[in-house]
């Protein structure tokens, strides 16, 4: 059962996907699934080499930028700037609960200029609170803006 939630026109997040769901990611114009969740964080847990495999079987791009319980680091912020940016479609981003991959997208959007009072209220329009990371967001847009 797919739980796909719009943070904007281009972007999905979601808790855990399988490789059952990426038949329903595609149907929804996906072209680019980001992994947010490191591998053997919980038992039962899906390999994301077993959500890369499945995607690469239905044209879509896989990317693996795992984000752990030590937070958010600036690499990370980049590499999902880089990967939102490049995309030619839409973007699927999932971990365990769709949370950080939802405040990695909003580190990545205010770096790359978004108002964090919109990317703000994306995310909440999306069930999710950024407020957590709300000052980095900050200091991320002012950075972009100067």
């Amino acid at each position: 059962m797919t739980d796909f939630r719009k943070l904007s026109d281009t972007v999905l997040a979601s808790p855990q996907i399988t490789p059952a769901d990426i038949d329903a990611a595609k149907a929804q114009g996906v072209t680019l699934i980001v992994n947010n969740r490191p591998d053997g964080e919980s038992p039962g847990q899906p390999a994301g080499a077993d959500i890369e495999s499945a995607a690469a079987a239905a044209g879509i791009d896989y990317l693996a930028i795992p984000v752990t319980s030590a937070g958010f680091s600036q690499p990370q912020v980049k590499a999902m700037s880089e990967a939102l940016g490049g995309a030619e479609g839409k973007v699927l981003a999932y971990c365990r609960s769709g949370t950080r991959s939802t405040l990695l997208w909003s580190l990545a959007r205010a770096s790359m200029g978004a108002d964090p009072d919109a990317v703000t209220a994306a995310a909440a329009d999306a069930g999710y609170d950024v407020s957590p990371v709300r000052p980095a967001m900050d200091m991320f847009a002012g950075q972009a803006r100067s």
